[in-house]
């Protein structure tokens, strides 16, 4: 019999619990053991690798495949899976549910009557694909690229539909990251060019969390493993979550500030570290740009100015350096700290500890949370990060990584030139140093900017339920004029399908072709998503023309769907689209997905095809049999790795100089004429230019040419020379304001609910809208009904302190109310919440406006929708989940009517003027619903919402920047254009003021919230 690990490795398994060493003999051993156990049922498996889709983590599942009727009868944890080793959440298993799911899309719809109206026809995919084919070429020969969107949530692929848009020479990819961690990567992207980090938590000896990251945060699965497993060998942790969550309750320390002012109580653990001496002297000297900020003697004489310096040092060294390090922050205290976060001074103290005996092996991490809630979280992201620094745990075992060190993007057959148009409907001017697009706000803008949309993709993405002020998406999608088509690909319902024209059925988990690598621990790998029914078949000679054939219904995998619509875009090749969907292997011919893989696999991963060849295996045939691959696990001290010798050898070489005396910081280094070629194509910031064209290949460390940072430096950049020269100097250092005449001075990087600002004697409160729970993810976990089965409900969490002066109990109804709308929700009273902030979940309240389309049955409410007059708009439910008839006998046994309360339909959007972030976290009134009945209700004003969205508009110090451009060209930015793309065009105008940053003076503005 083979062993257990023999059937690991051949992916082949016969039985649940036991397997037959020769298949022939099947029957025989069958009706044997029928005898013994004759209740038993066994069934034969053919396991097949694929890759979950329900959150971003992309942990490996095995399909079990059974032998005997070819369905799909569960998936499990794939244990060679590099990332989540065997290991899984419940929403990995869970898929075999949305496989099932009797409410699942599995045929080509289109609309019939107004969008809205839920009345739908079967179509084909050629009619489909032939008018949004001839509307998308349309635009494109009349040079109005601008009217075509794909609009996506999490792709699932590194670099596949950004490949396609660039085909297209469109500038026509939005996301959904600002209103996800575009306060996170702002923060970090300011500090070392890389916009994510990748926490070693296995080699860790202290880890500081922001936020619920074990057990609801970025790539929690994978990470949660291993920060258990460095705490069952002593790794401390400390997690700041103002509300308790998971996580915190099972945290050496759990520190609950006043939300938005996390980054008082990080700077006092920095004052703590440097005014005592205990920082890694010797890493700050080689690897922060500390010389760049002793030269700029105008900007230590603004530091004095604002009262952070008693006076300029004279010298300009090292020591210079610290000592004025320990002037800017001697007033960061942890008696201060705690004054204005309300967290201990004792606290504080204790962590700063923590991370000194944890030296290099210190992680951190935030990507949500604090930072995506506030203004200036993205200086909260800068702030944790600065103790990193500190203590040189940066790309070091057991300490944050930059992501692209553990990412791996392969290149692919053939790459269009870069794109020579700027969209300013998703970058606009105002927004210059966004992390990404202002996708949030594009009702706004196109509103603001009189622009329309020809065809509009929305794919994982739903913003009409997940973004602030859906409602503001609804009348867009209601307006024919503003889009004039609306094609949802997706497996389900959702509350933006409602709104559509077309309703395109798109693959699973287990029905599509991925290929993606994330940063999960310390090592590069990549994983292959594949569609396992045609796998399967392929294997036993099933001959297969598209991932059609082997799907339920018609469903297509998105992939195939790419290449077949572009190829109808550009029919004879004259548009120079076709040309890049041609086969590598049959000249002329279009591409199949399976061709495209091949390629990739034979071609552009570094030791796949050595691995395959010594198991007599094709490099795809190896990728479909394991579905996961290690490029690497050198992955440590990047940014200290030499120069290559042949690169060396054409370069010159300009040191920087003791104290950067001796040249201008931004010429030193190591310049070559063209970038250097690199196996792996993760995006990296750059490129860097010195005044004579050259490429930066790195720069010079004590005498060392090394690779370095992708930063303008560099080096690691306490000292921001981008935000100094875009127009925001006075946040080009780690800082935050000591008193209340500094937050008047520095309104950007003060909450906007900051906590003394809030009415809290007239029931005025901080709401925390940020957390989710660990089952669900947006629209993605939509058809799982264990998932639903398990958490169905987002009450308002409520402190003990602040029930009894509302006079509430658990299970009462409150109306929430914000400057744009309210909602009547239940209470849950709770001591996991700071008192003066209530909490509320947001990835329930599912809707649909029809019984049997709209959203998923097993989650969703019925709702009527009303305009009771133009702007002002009122949701009531007439029942929440309920018990219906279908193929699936569980959806008769329903047993749960609660589905939750859509929140962020009262939220207007926020959008932070440095990093585009949208800033979640609300000011609210609260009162208690007498009656009790109202439960669900939302009133919303739509007009009121255009007015918060003018009036943060008026934060913004737009572009044109430097050199008359949109954004600095060394930031990462998704379908990064040429750099011709990045002039402002003259004469042209933006939303706003759009005078050059360089000619005026840096505004001075009041905070949204005054």
């Amino acid at each position: 019999m083979a062993t257990r690990e023999e059937q690991l490795k051949s992916i082949e398994g016969y039985g649940h619990l036991q397997t037959h060493p020769d298949p022939a003999k099947w029957d025989d051993w069958k009706e044997l053991d029928a005898k013994a156990w004759p209740r038993k049922k066994y069934h034969r498996y053919e396991l097949i690798p694929t890759v979950c889709f329900n959150c971003e983590a992309a942990c490996g599942l095995l399909a079990y495949i059974d032998k005997d009727t070819g369905e799909i009868r569960k998936l499990e944890g794939h244990p060679l899976h590099p990332g989540s080793r065997g290991r899984n959440c419940a929403k990995g298993p869970a898929t075999i549910n949305q496989v099932t799911n009797p409410e699942r899309i599995l045929y080509p719809l289109k609309r019939v009557g107004e969008r809205g109206d839920g009345k739908w026809e079967r179509t084909t995919w050629d009619e489909a694909l032939n008018d949004i084919a001839a509307r998308i070429r349309k635009s494109l020969l009349a040079g109005k690229q601008d009217e075509v969107v794909y609009h996506v949530g999490r792709p699932g692929e590194d670099e596949y539909t950004e490949r396609v848009l660039k085909c297209w020479g469109i500038d026509g990819l939005s996301s959904h990251t600002n209103v996800c961690s575009a306060g996170g990567r702002a923060g970090y992207a300011f500090w070392m060019g890389y916009d994510r980090p990748s926490p070693d938590y296995a080699n860790s000896r202290f880890i500081l969390m922001m936020s619920a990251h074990l057990e609801s945060g970025h790539y929690f699965n994978p990470n949660a493993q291993r920060i258990i497993e460095a705490q069952q060998k002593g790794t401390k942790i400390a997690v700041i979550d103002t509300r308790l969550s998971n996580t915190a309750s099972k945290a050496d320390y759990w520190l609950s500030p006043w939300p938005g002012t996390e980054t008082s109580l990080l700077l006092a653990i920095a004052n703590e570290i440097i005014q005592t001496d205990r920082y890694n002297r010797e890493f700050l000297h080689d690897w922060v740009n500390w010389k760049e900020f002793m030269q700029d003697r105008e900007y230590l004489a603004s530091l004095q100015d604002r009262g952070f310096l008693a006076k300029v040092p004279k010298g300009q060294g090292f020591d210079n350096f610290i000592s004025t390090l320990k002037q800017i922050y001697k007033e960061y205290t942890p008696e201060w700290a705690e004054e204005e976060s309300g967290v201990s001074a004792e606290m504080i103290r204790q962590i700063a500890d923590e991370i000194v005996r944890a030296g290099t092996a210190f992680a951190s991490n935030v990507w949500r949370n604090a930072a995506a809630g506030h203004l200036g979280g993205w200086m909260i992201t800068r702030s944790l990060h600065f103790l990193n620094v500190l203590m040189g745990a940066i790309g070091e075992p057991g300490s944050t990584l930059p992501n692209s060190w553990v990412k791996f993007v392969p290149a692919r057959h053939s790459a269009p030139a870069p794109l020579r148009v700027w969209n300013e409907n998703h970058w606009p001017r105002e927004y210059p140093l966004s992390f990404f697009e202002m996708s949030f706000c594009l009702p706004h803008i196109l509103k603001k900017r009189n622009k329309r949309l020809e065809v509009y993709f929305t794919r994982v993405m739903n913003p009409v339920w997940t973004f602030p002020d859906g409602f503001n998406w609804i009348e867009m999608f209601k307006e024919p004029d503003r889009v004039g088509c609306h094609v949802t690909l997706s497996p389900v319902w959702s509350e933006t399908s409602q709104f559509s024209d077309y309703v395109l059925p798109m693959g699973l988990a287990p029905e599509r072709h991925d290929l993606h690598s994330y940063e999960t621990q310390a090592s590069q790998w990549i994983g292959f998503r594949q569609p396992v029914l045609r796998v399967s078949k392929e294997r036993h000679g099933e001959k297969i023309r598209d991932t059609r054939d082997a799907n339920p219904g018609e469903v297509w995998e998105e992939n195939e769907f790419w290449i077949e619509l572009s190829w109808r875009i550009d029919p004879d090749g004259s548009m120079g689209i076709r040309k890049y969907f041609e086969s590598p292997y049959r000249p002329g011919e279009k591409i199949t997905v399976l061709e495209y893989y091949q390629w990739i696999f034979e071609n552009a991963v570094p030791g796949l095809p050595e691995a395959a060849a010594a198991e007599g295996l094709t490099p795809l045939a190896y990728m479909q049999k394991y579905g996961a691959f290690e490029v690497t696990k050198d992955v440590y001290g990047l940014n200290r790795k030499p120069v290559d010798i042949d690169i060396l050898q054409k370069a010159t070489i300009v040191p920087e100089g003791e104290h950067g005396e001796n040249v201008a910081t931004h010429e030193a280094g190591v310049w070559v004429d063209q970038a250097p070629h690199t196996a792996n194509h993760v995006p990296v910031a750059g490129p860097f230019k010195n005044s004579s064209g050259k490429v930066r290949a790195g720069i010079v460390v004590n005498d060392r040419a090394v690779k370095g940072f992708p930063t303008p430096s560099g080096k690691l950049e306490f000292f921001s020379t981008t935000l100094r020269d875009w127009g925001w100097p006075e946040y080009a250092i780690p800082i935050y304001p000591r008193n209340e005449v500094e937050r008047k001075r520095m309104p950007h990087i003060v909450s906007q609910v900051h906590f003394k600002t809030i009415d809290f004697a007239h029931n005025e409160y901080i709401l925390l809208p940020t957390f989710r729970l660990p089952m669900l993810i947006h629209t993605r976990t939509n058809g799982a009904k264990w998932l639903h089965e398990i958490a169905h409900a987002n009450p308002i969490w409520v402190h003990p302190v602040d029930a009894e002066r509302l006079q509430v109990k658990t299970g009462d109804e409150v109306k929430i109310s914000t400057e744009i709308g309210s909602i009547v929700d239940k209470v849950w009273v709770t001591e996991g919440i700071r008192p003066g902030v209530i909490a509320c979940s947001h990835h329930l309240g599912r809707w649909r406006l029809h019984e049997a389309t709209g959203s998923d049955r097993w989650s969703s409410s019925l709702v009527t929708i009303r305009q009771v007059t133009k702007g002002k708009w009122q949701m009531k439910q007439i029942h929440g989940p309920a018990p219906f008839k279908s193929a699936d006998k569980d959806s008769e046994r329903i047993w749960w009517s609660d589905g939750g309360v859509h929140q962020n339909a009262i939220f207007p959007v926020q959008p932070d003027p440095i990093s585009g972030m949208n800033c979640w976290h609300q000011r609210v009134h609260i009162e208690k619903v007498r009656t009790g009945t109202h439960y669900g209700e939302i009133e919303i004003d739509t007009k009121k919402a255009y007015e918060v969205f003018e009036r943060w508009l008026q934060l913004t110090r737009p572009a044109p920047g430097p050199g008359g451009l949109y954004r600095p060209i060394w930031m990462l930015r998704v379908l990064k254009p040429h750099p011709d793309a990045y002039v402002v065009p003259e004469g042209s105008s933006g939303m706003i003021d759009s005078t050059p940053i360089e000619k005026r003076t840096a505004k001075r503005a009041t905070s949204p919230s005054s």
